[in-house]
């Protein structure tokens, strides 16, 4: 019930907590509907997992770089022809097969890059990606 003042243009001081009131009575009753249903009268243990098999970390990657001269280098070492097959081919028998990036200059001939991605799949490798450097 407001009051009012026999003045013109006063303000009325007082606030209306009725909605207020009525709305925190209406959650109230609603939390004591839900509550009784959050707890669960049959208790029931959960199994725990047990993890048996261990993810082993994937090999290092084999890096071939090729310069603009032919030269193939493994793993930032030189190497001849055969001697990239022997190392390729002892690399596809690991278990998980580790992956091959191929890094070139880029005024290397196509032809020698194809001659080393050709060595690199008669190994066995199956996992090959060219790595290239970002525009600047």
């Amino acid at each position: 019930m407001a009051f009012t003042s026999n003045k013109p243009g006063s303000t009325m001081a007082n606030i209306n907590v009725t909605p207020l009131v009525d709305v925190m009575l209406v959650l109230l009753i609603i939390f004591m509907i839900t509550a009784p249903l959050m707890s669960h009268k049959v208790q029931v243990e959960l199994p725990t997992a047990v993890i048996t098999n261990k993810v082993e970390a994937p090999p290092t990657p084999i890096t071939l770089a090729i310069t603009q001269d032919g030269s193939v280098y493994y793993d930032d070492e030189p190497v001849s022809q055969d001697l990239l097959e022997s190392r390729l081919s002892t690399a596809a028998q690991q278990t998980p097969q580790p992956q091959v990036d191929v890094r070139a200059d880029n005024t290397t001939r196509y032809s020698v890059i194809s001659g080393v991605l050709r060595t690199v799949r008669l190994q066995g490798i199956r996992k090959v990606n060219f790595v290239a450097t970002p525009e600047r």
